[in-house]
């Protein structure tokens, strides 16, 4: 499958006569060997191939951007476990593919017949010092900012930062205490991470840390966790980021970028103030076309996905963190102080699952419930129903200033989905 995807990158992108594709991959035991497949492919089909090593998935967005590229893939499968690993491909300039290039890809995978070995073969070679260049670059995007006298907890999640991220806020003056950075290709995000930051909460309490920093296991997302230990919602620290940008002359358009399954106590602390939250569908790379479309800066997802458009083409867990910790030397507070500035609705999202995914419109009981809700919320509240993209399992998302009444709808919600399609 990898040797088949790097035949079928060069042939979609058009790169039959030579083109150049950046390699990274993530700590998985798995992931060598998917590399020399995804090499094998890319080469027989004429391109040249520059593999990084172990590298967060920003620093293969980065450097296609900064070299030139024309493609890079990641392999990952980002906060899973180690018994799977898949493959992020990015185009020209960084970004990654669009949904038509992205449905011609699955189209060759799937097919046979166009599978020709090139005139002339490619070539493959190593290049380690990309991710010293990646890490020069995400100094950079704080101008090289002297963290000294903040104590740092990182938790790499036995992932792609493991070496990187404690290395650059090191080198920025912090003082590092570093967590989960020995992978052995299965302890990727086991225990550790993103996915379980209070593990850095913890730390953080035991050495009176002043914050925690939880990366997934292809460190393009962060959770943080401030100085009393506690993990903050990723639309909590959007919001901080938001109005610390703004406050410094630094969100053009007074704009930022969610998805629609961020809280609308977010909403609400920008509105106040003066800031616009335009919402995207759920996915980082959805975040970002709408950023680039309505020409917005700053962006994310409440799952800890951060785009700062000025830096970076893609979520990047470090780069995130070196921002956030910038404003806490210029602020002079806290993070839990700046993290102060919104009150979250109380929510549920209920997972259910489904014997098949009926078009919600086409579920009498599901759609006559959904506008009583509506109704019945105005704009104290709001909610969200959607099938998984992946399983067979329908999502609801009920947010409301009550939380009884969150309860109450999410009760109504169960009862009439399990009644129609369960």
């Amino acid at each position: 499958m990898a040797n088949r995807l790097g035949r079928a990158v060069v042939k979609a992108l058009g790169g039959e006569n030579g083109m150049r594709v950046i390699i990274g991959r993530d700590t998985r035991e798995s992931g060598g060997m998917l590399e020399d497949g995804l090499v094998t492919g890319l080469v027989s089909a004429g391109a040249r191939a520059l593999r990084l090593g172990v590298v967060p998935t920003p620093a293969v967005a980065l450097l296609v951007r900064e070299m030139d590229a024309d493609a890079g893939v990641m392999l990952t499968a980002s906060h899973n476990p180690h018994t799977d690993n898949g493959m992020k491909v990015f185009g020209a300039g960084g970004f990654k593919l669009s949904d038509e290039i992205e449905a011609e890809i699955e189209t060759l995978l799937l097919s046979d017949g166009w599978m020709v070995d090139a005139v002339e073969e490619g070539s493959v070679e190593d290049f380690p010092e990309g991710l010293r260049k990646y890490a020069e670059c995400a100094k950079a995007s704080i101008d090289g900012m002297d963290l000294g006298g903040l104590k740092v907890v990182i938790d790499a999640g036995n992932g792609a930062g493991f070496e990187v991220c404690p290395q650059i806020f090191r080198e920025l003056g912090a003082e590092v205490i570093a967590m989960a950075v020995m992978p052995d290709g299965r302890n990727i995000n086991e225990g550790c991470g993103a996915l379980h930051a209070e593990q850095a909460g913890k730390l953080v309490r035991e050495s009176g840390a002043d914050l925690g920093v939880s990366l997934d296991g292809d460190a393009d997302r962060v959770i943080f966790t401030d100085a009393h230990g506690n993990s903050l919602s990723g639309d909590r620290v959007m919001a901080m980021c938001a109005i610390s940008l703004k406050h410094a002359g630094k969100l053009p358009g007074d704009a930022m970028v969610a998805t629609v399954m961020s809280n609308l106590g977010m909403d609400e602390a920008l509105r106040a103030e003066g800031i616009s939250v335009f919402r995207a569908g759920v996915g980082d790379r959805m975040v970002l076309e709408m950023m680039r479309e309505k020409g917005i800066v700053f962006g994310g997802e409440n799952s800890g996905h951060l785009i700062f458009a000025e830096h970076a083409t893609t979520g990047d867990g470090i780069v995130s963190a070196l921002q956030v910790c910038r404003m806490m030397k210029e602020s002079g507070k806290t993070l839990a102080e700046l993290a102060s500035v919104m009150r979250e609705y109380p929510g549920t999202l209920l997972n259910l699952p489904v014997r098949e995914k009926t078009p919600i419109g086409d579920l009498p009981k599901l759609t006559a419930l959904i506008s009583m809700a509506e109704k019945s919320f105005g704009k104290e509240g709001r909610q969200l129903v959607r099938y998984s993209g992946t399983e067979n399992k329908i999502r609801v998302l009920v947010e409301h200033r009550d939380a009884d009444t969150v309860d109450h709808w999410i009760e109504k919600f169960r009862d009439t989905i399990t009644e129609e399609i369960g």
